[in-house]
């Protein structure tokens, strides 16, 4: 299987600087990602995610939601979510 280009839009940009997301782990979710699901919202997004923990020990969510193409995976957006318990899912729309 190939591996896919990783392209990152403008907005994820901005997003990303303003919540202090760092590029190389918007990555690593994305090609390697804990979880990945059908968007419940969206059918043509996928939600990559995974366990991460802040500076202050305490277990986060960073969720990644991308849209994939046969050539590449763009990045929407992302975000960081204190609320694991709302979002990690054991059997939800896995891919």
């Amino acid at each position: 299987m190939n591996k896919l280009k990783v392209r990152f839009t403008e907005h994820l940009f901005e997003q990303v600087k303003r919540r202090k997301i760092s590029v190389e782990l918007l990555e690593k979710v994305v090609t390697n990602p804990d979880q990945k699901f059908v968007d419940k919202d969206d059918g043509e997004r996928k939600i990559c995610q995974s366990k991460i923990v802040d500076k202050n020990k305490r277990q986060k969510l960073l969720r990644v939601i991308i849209e994939e193409t046969e050539k590449e995976i763009v990045v929407i957006t992302a975000y960081i979510t204190s609320k694991v318990e709302k979002y990690w899912s054991e059997n939800e729309n896995k891919i």
